[in-house]
């Protein structure tokens, strides 16, 4: 069968650098960075005492007393950015009702955790009150489990379209773009509202991560924490929110005038099969991830304009990251701009696929590379091919006709979408 095409007609962000997508790109473009003292919780005997956390957020202000009590941190998040790309496609304008069939609108949301807060909030009070036996909140599965966000916002809309969660670790929103692309142009559904969200900056998620020796201890200098691709990195810095696209079947969208950002040239994924939580060091997964990309969009490494990196800030997985590129692209890697905007957002984890897919589009429609900030060109580290353009600390003009988007996870789980300048 012919496969359709598909494009994205809406976006909706709330992230460590602003509560929508326009002033989140607009501090991307200007290299600011997201992080800060932690304030969800007192984290003063923490290793880690910062993080990248959504700013001036309040929840009163998009929910009900009532429905707050259903939500988890994170699942708020995904609806608060789901109802940004569903206005920004129009689904719900009275205009374009007699286009939409909601039987055929489906919302595939990941979490790699999922209600976290929830759990440690429920597990804490159980351990404080044994002597009461079992006193658990009856909404506690509900908010805590990792697919409840496609739910509640299928449940808002009436979409009864392909609902459920992805988990896949830190590679989760990436597959649940693949997923969405791929139920599309198998003619599945018209429209899938897809990406994802976190919200794990509280002691369980902190803690569980500093015990791993995977997040920053720069505490002295929050801001500057997060710096791939330098000598002096010491681990990833967390980040929270949520970004949520709606990808459509490309006749569709034509027929009711949807404005198109990009069209999903294609998505790869592959295992490491190598370690519970380090890449594989030669990043063969990586590279398999990449490759599938590639040939699935039916295009050439010479095609890519700009690569947003899973560049984390770890002392492993960024060389793992950079042998990759080098393998797949070749020569052509000297030609290419690559970033890693977890230097501004941190690792939102589950949701950081997402917010990086949103970031290379508007990186494609604008033919502007955000940037890689926090780095010296002085804390060089060996291992890494630095004649590489990673775009250090200034965001730089330039056509990107594609751009290819890494995202990998514990577990050996690797997922790369591509996105393209939409031409009819």
């Amino acid at each position: 069968m012919e496969l359709k095409r598909v494009v994205v007609t809406g976006l909706g962000a709330i992230s460590p650098l602003g509560n929508d997508v326009q002033s989140t790109w607009t501090a991307a473009k200007a290299g600011q960075s997201g992080a800060g003292p932690i304030t969800h919780f007192d984290a003063s005997k923490f290793k880690t005492q910062f993080a990248c956390e959504v700013k001036g957020y309040d929840p009163n202000e998009h929910f009900d007393r009532k429905k707050l009590r259903q939500l988890d941190l994170y699942a708020q998040y995904a609806m608060v950015a789901a109802r940004q790309a569903v206005n920004d496609a129009g689904l719900e304008s009275d205009d374009q009702q007699q286009f939409i069939d909601k039987n055929r609108i489906g919302v595939i949301v990941a979490a790699g955790i999922g209600g976290l807060h929830t759990f440690e909030e429920e597990a804490g009070y159980y351990a404080l009150n044994q002597d009461k036996g079992p006193m658990y909140n009856p909404f506690f599965i509900p908010k805590m489990i990792a697919d409840i966000a496609s739910g509640h916002i299928s449940m808002e809309y009436g979409y009864h379209g392909p609902n459920y969660g992805v988990v896949s670790a830190c590679a989760s929103s990436n597959n649940a773009i693949i997923d969405a692309f791929n139920l599309i142009r198998l003619g599945k559904a018209d429209i899938i509202l897809t990406g994802g969200a976190e919200a794990a900056i509280f002691p369980a998620g902190v803690g569980g991560f500093n015990s791993m020796h995977a997040l920053s201890t720069r505490n002295e200098s929050p801001e500057t924490a997060s710096r791939p691709f330098s000598k002096s990195r010491d681990g990833f810095v967390m980040g929270e929110g949520s970004a949520v696209l709606v990808l459509e079947e490309l006749e569709h969208a034509l027929k009711r005038g949807a404005h198109i950002y990009c069209e999903i040239a294609g998505g790869g994924l592959s295992a490491d099969a190598h370690h519970l939580t380090a890449t594989h060091p030669e990043g063969l997964g990586a590279c398999l991830a990449m490759n599938e990309a590639l040939k699935d969009a039916n295009m050439k490494p010479e095609d890519i304009d700009y690569i947003n990196v899973h560049g984390t800030s770890t002392p492993v997985g960024d060389i793992s990251e950079v042998k990759a590129i080098k393998e797949v692209f070749g020569d052509h890697a000297y030609n290419l701009n690559i970033s890693s905007t977890k230097s501004m957002t941190g690792h939102l984890l589950g949701a950081t696929g997402a917010l990086e897919a949103v970031l290379s589009i508007k990186a494609v429609q604008e033919d502007i590379v955000p940037p890689t900030i926090n780095h010296d060109p002085e804390d060089v580290d060996e291992q890494i091919d630095y004649n590489l353009n990673f775009t250090f600390n200034k965001a730089q003009n330039r056509p990107v006709r594609a751009a290819l988007s890494n995202s990998f996870g514990f577990g050996g789980h690797n997922a790369t979408v591509i996105v393209k300048k939409f031409q009819k």
